[in-house]
């Protein structure tokens, strides 16, 4: 079998479309919650550009997907189609080009009854779990993680009778990172895992009660935080209510700390933390650990503008608009492929050559992966005629995969992997390069490091990783 056969193969079995990081949303309302949830999947789409999808309870669950963006997959002819008080959302990125069937909510019917799921995070013991479940007879048709998850559900609710009882006995046997949002027939759920590796949060409104990734999703439709949801918490909402069930109790937790660096909305508040204020901490500690002289601080935009707010408070050296960004470009770090990402660097961002010529410049961005756009911006930096280009990064250097719910998998990808920092510089071209230190990033995120997960810059993960994912650790890319 070949190397893209293989990965073809455990593709399938892992999880189908590797997928990473998602956005998830869960509403009942006292009135139809189509436009609700579209509202919150748009609030998420820098979570996942590539699929959407929204599923209804109406006497029987409906679900609509397609690919691309959520504004182009539901126009108002379909959403004015789209009816139920109850329903849930998802919004997808993957590592993989999706496929029409590729897009969440999950649709699993059996005669036990009918569950709809929309997913963020890995299951990295779905393979074991799905071969488990074959030798019981059950034919798999999607070859997902969430067909293996309702399975194993409806084995348990045959035994107890009891849905609650049935999610925690599934739940136990899950061994990576997950947010759900579930639909059980008319009932509906959010789930968090155990360590609390994926945010997910609850709101109320005027008509309801919404669970969803991020609190940004709560804002747009006017809906009041009420708290996060507590690592190993179910959640069940109706239009009135809200019913807790703390199905587990870990001594750690394992926050993924790249939501607060990088991933989330810098307008949202996780765990009750604002990731603005975290981002501005973690520039004003880099400023600190890696002093420069120079004239301005640019922050790469989007995601570094709060970075380099902090790193000119911390520094004293004015803050500048030195980059403009196309806002019409997708986000680059999360485009399936290394020959698209190369193409969107190109036209994701410009300098403005009046703030930069003659200047010695601080470029400030929250991390470097592969180096791709960190090394296009400085040459377009220099080509601006700035007379110094200094680089400083909000998160330590990215050396190992991540298994648990981020593009990131594969060693020989990042810029980082088996290279010194003064070799990295080298490669960026820039004249000095600073990362944030390890500690300075939990004295900044407010974290301890047991309540992190920091597997990608220290390879030490908060669950036992199985052998099989460390020898997958490709891109189809890589053998086209």
């Amino acid at each position: 079998m070949s190397n893209k056969d293989q990965f073809e193969n455990y593709s399938a079995n892992y999880g189908g479309k590797i997928k990473d990081h998602c956005g998830v949303v869960a509403i009942v309302s006292s009135s139809n919650v189509s436009n609700y949830i579209y509202y919150c999947l748009r609030a998420l789409q820098h979570r996942g550009q590539e699929a959407a999808g929204i599923a209804l309870f109406n006497n029987k669950i409906d679900v609509h997907r397609g690919l691309g963006l959520v504004a182009n997959i539901f126009d108002d002819e379909k959403l004015k189609s789209l009816r139920g008080k109850i329903g849930i959302g998802h919004t997808y990125y993957s590592i993989k080009l999706s496929k029409p069937e590729n897009a969440q909510p999950t649709i699993v019917k059996t005669e036990v009854g009918e569950v709809a799921l929309a997913h963020n995070g890995i299951l990295v013991n779905a393979e074991k779990l799905r071969k488990q479940l074959k030798k019981k007879g059950h034919k798999f048709v999607l070859g997902c993680e969430e067909e293996v998850v309702a399975y194993l559900l409806f084995n348990h609710l045959e035994t107890t009778q009891d849905l609650i009882k049935a999610i925690k006995k599934t739940l136990s046997e899950l061994s990576g990172s997950y947010s759900f949002t579930m639909m059980f027939q008319d009932r509906v759920f959010g789930i968090r895992d155990p360590l609390g590796i994926k945010p997910l949060c609850l709101g109320k409104f005027k008509d309801g009660f919404v669970l969803a990734s991020e609190s940004v999703a709560l804002d747009v439709i006017g809906a009041e935080m009420i708290r996060d949801v507590y690592p190993g918490e179910l959640i069940e909402i109706t239009s009135t209510e809200y019913k807790s069930h703390q199905l587990f109790n870990k001594k750690h937790q394992a926050h993924c700390f790249f939501e607060y660096t990088y991933f989330a909305r810098a307008d949202a508040d996780i765990d009750g933390r604002s990731v603005y204020e975290i981002r501005k901490r973690i520039g004003w500690r880099l400023a600190k650990e890696h002093p420069v002289a120079a004239d301005i601080v640019i922050p790469v935009p989007d995601s570094g503008r709060a970075h380099a707010f902090g790193f000119s408070l911390g520094s004293g050296i004015p803050l500048a608009e030195g980059l403009m960004k196309n806002r019409y470009v997708a986000r680059t770090f999360i485009m399936p492929s290394q020959k698209l990402r190369d193409v969107t660097v190109r036209e994701k961002v410009n300098p403005i050559k009046s703030e930069v010529e003659g200047k010695r410049v601080v470029l400030v961005d929250d991390s470097i992966v592969r180096g791709t756009t960190m090394k296009r911006i400085v040459n377009m930096v220099k080509k601006a005629k700035a007379r110094e280009i200094h680089v400083r990064i909000g998160t330590p250097p990215l050396i190992s995969p991540c298994y648990l719910g981020i593009d990131m998998t594969t060693r020989d990808q990042f810029i980082a992997h088996n290279k010194s920092i003064e070799e990295i510089r080298k490669s960026l071209d820039a004249d000095s390069l600073g990362y944030i230190s390890v500690c300075g990033l939990l004295e900044a995120l407010m974290f301890t490091k047991n309540e992190l997960c920091l597997g990608c810059v220290t390879e030490k993960y908060p669950i036992d990783i199985p052998p099989e994912k460390h020898r997958f650790q490709h891109t189809l890319e890589e053998y086209d």
